[in-house]
């Protein structure tokens, strides 16, 4: 945001900050969603090229909207779900790493 927007915000008391600031979230917290929409975001990316969501589903054993939803980031997706995804695309670890490490931002 420009400063000049935020200043004239503030001005007539608006409270400007990001999300996490806004949610009250840790750095851990805030870091853990991050890494979960990367994972949702590569997984959509790899996914598409390769199968359907329907075929991803059958393959790990879950339905095609739990597919949907992990690939849009719904928090209700775990982790784990996530990576046995990926994994089930042909995702290699250390491909599964750079997704993750693509959402650390210091």
């Amino acid at each position: 945001m420009e400063l000049t927007k935020k200043e004239r915000l503030e001005a007539k008391d608006w409270k400007v900050g990001t999300v996490s600031e806004f949610l009250e979230l840790t750095q851990e917290e805030s870091t853990l969603i991050e890494m979960k929409l990367s994972l949702s975001r590569s997984l959509k990316e790899r996914r598409k090229r390769l199968m359907t969501q329907a075929d991803l589903a059958e393959k790990i054993h879950s339905s095609q909207p739990r597919i949907a939803k992990a690939e849009n980031g719904d928090s209700s997706v775990s982790i784990e779900l996530l990576i046995r995804a990926m994994l089930a695309t042909g995702a290699t670890p250390q491909e599964i790493g750079q997704a993750i490490a693509s959402s650390y931002v210091e």
